[in-house]
């Protein structure tokens, strides 16, 4: 454990980190502030240091993690040409449903405060899933520039699908479920026209 006054590096990260540790450990009823730095292995008091309250936190490590999946899908747009288009959709869609997803974003939904938050910081600029719906619409306009994508497809729609897909998946999937994965990989390859790609 870090002793109190000395500097924890990347201490957000790292408290973000603890906290998913403890979801998949104990759910989010087991997610108190010294669950989380108890895991992180630093002073019970740190967060406090960095969040005003739980809520506050809570809200921080869902828009860490959807600006994570933003950064991931952003580099879909200079894969056009490359793969295939269902494939490169796929993995990008699946990168919404990493292993903690559900269990964080499920938890903005049980806290009476959060969503509240997230929804300010979204409508302020940081990025979410219409960042991700974008560069999904972008992604498949550069694939109908190089005709792989037929002039008839309405990307805005399909991209609306997939994020709206993930969004259902990540909210309705639990620890020992079906991999979700595999229902947003159908769904891609339903859209987009041939088998995405594993």
């Amino acid at each position: 454990m870090s002793p109190r006054g000395v500097a924890v590096p990347d201490v957000r990260q790292r408290l973000f980190d603890a906290a998913e540790r403890v979801l998949a450990a104990a759910g989010p009823d087991g997610l108190t502030s010294r669950a989380v730095t108890t895991e992180a292995g630093c002073a019970k008091g740190l967060l406090y240091n960095h969040f005003a309250d739980l809520d506050e936190f809570v809200a921080a490590l869902v828009l860490d993690r959807f600006r994570r999946t933003a950064e991931r899908v952003a580099v879909l747009p200079t894969l056009a040409g490359r793969e295939t288009v269902a494939g490169n959709l796929a993995d990008a869609a699946a990168s919404m449903l990493d292993a903690h997803a559900p269990a964080v974003a499920g938890l903005a939904m049980t806290r009476a405060g959060v969503s509240a938050r997230i929804r300010a910081a979204m409508a302020a600029g940081a990025p979410g899933l219409g960042t991700v719906e974008a560069a999904i619409v972008e992604y498949l306009d550069a694939e109908k520039g190089l005709g792989r994508v037929g002039a008839g497809v309405d990307v805005g729609s399909v991209a609306l699908a997939i994020v709206g897909t993930a969004h259902h998946l990540l909210m309705t999937s639990w620890a020992g479920g079906q991999d979700p994965r595999d229902a947003l990989r159908r769904l891609v390859g339903a859209l987009v026209g041939g088998p995405a790609q594993e």
